[in-house]
């Protein structure tokens, strides 16, 4: 699919301005004069592949923007659209670090990425871009806090030194290159899964001091409860990187992933919580979330669009928003 034709949709003339809709307000990220939300493709699934996942999320970014196309637009920040990084070689490592100095590039630019994927290997390009926007700033030891929404921690050790990760070793990998940096480490990872992840997983999540919550507790726990304690985590760090792994919603809402959740947490938890921590602001005033990602979405397996349309939603939810986050 061209992203011409991811971007079409219905247009409502006699509504005028007010009835504009997204696929009427995106412009390409070379026509990008003013700071605004940068969306950026990961078309990837290599990283699943070696984790011996369903493949198919490589189709993700254009059909999370398909379904993106017709959602009305609110007139805040310009939306651009970099188009899609593509994994077609398997060289994970390359893709990732390509999508990281877009990442970078786009924040020197002072715009508000947002990425689409692609399977969660994402994960790591979006950390490595947000951390080297600040060794480039050159501001001393960024506090960086990783919010991660997902069944899975995907904190595995590579399996394969010579294919340098997966879709299960993102946070891993981001916990050895804070400590080769000797930068803290703030993981949480909410909603995931007791019966998706081994002891030896909970292990390592517990040596490295990760805020776990797990799917059963964010029913039993109440809202507030994980609200409280996720804002505890937040106010222990500068500024937020956002993860969101579609498996952490329930397979009947979200059939459409590469691993999907038996139990899951269902979405209006999954948007309440990240409206609050769009909220999170810095001592300067400025919002403390600095780039997102939405992983996971597998259109082979999807039923009527209808995990495209919850990824759009979300990525919409933080466009509404966007207009705070740039710095």
């Amino acid at each position: 699919m061209t992203l011409d034709k991811a971007w079409e949709g219905r247009i409502d003339e006699e509504d005028g301005d007010a009835g504009r809709r997204l696929h009427q307000a995106v412009q390409d990220a070379d026509n990008a004069k003013e700071p605004g939300i940068m969306l950026i493709g990961f078309a990837c699934d290599e990283g699943v592949s070696r984790n011996k996942g369903r493949v198919g999320a490589y189709a993700g970014p254009d059909k999370i923007r398909k379904a993106l196309a017709n959602l009305p637009w609110q007139e805040h920040m310009p939306v651009y659209d970099y188009g899609n990084i593509c994994c077609d070689d398997h060289d994970l490592a390359k893709a990732q670090k390509q999508l990281a100095d877009t990442i970078s590039e786009a924040m020197r630019q002072k715009h508000t990425p947002i990425i689409l994927g692609g399977g969660h290997e994402v994960a790591w390009g979006s950390f490595q871009g947000l951390a080297n926007h600040y060794i480039q700033k050159n501001c001393g030891t960024p506090s960086i806090g990783v919010i991660n929404f997902d069944a899975h921690f995907d904190l595995r050790t590579p399996y394969n030194e010579s294919l340098h990760g997966s879709s299960g070793t993102p946070f891993s990998q981001i916990a050895e290159f804070c400590k080769s940096r000797q930068w803290p480490f703030h993981y949480a990872c909410l909603g995931v899964s007791r019966s998706s992840n081994t002891q030896a997983l909970f292990n390592r999540a517990s040596a490295l001091s990760v805020l776990a919550i797990e799917d059963v507790e964010m029913i039993t726990e109440g809202r507030t409860v994980v609200r409280d304690k996720l804002r505890s985590f937040i106010n222990q760090v500068d500024v937020i990187y956002l993860t969101i792994d579609l498996d952490v919603l329930p397979a009947s809402a979200a059939p459409g992933v590469s691993a999907p959740a038996a139990h899951g947490v269902d979405y209006p938890t999954i948007e309440w919580l990240v409206r609050d921590i769009l909220k999170a602001r810095c001592e300067d005033g400025t919002h403390k979330l600095r780039i997102a990602d939405i992983a996971e979405l597998n259109p082979r397996f999807d039923i009527d669009d209808q995990t495209a349309r919850i990824a759009a939603r979300l990525v919409w939810t933080l466009m509404e928003k966007a207009e705070h986050l740039a710095k």
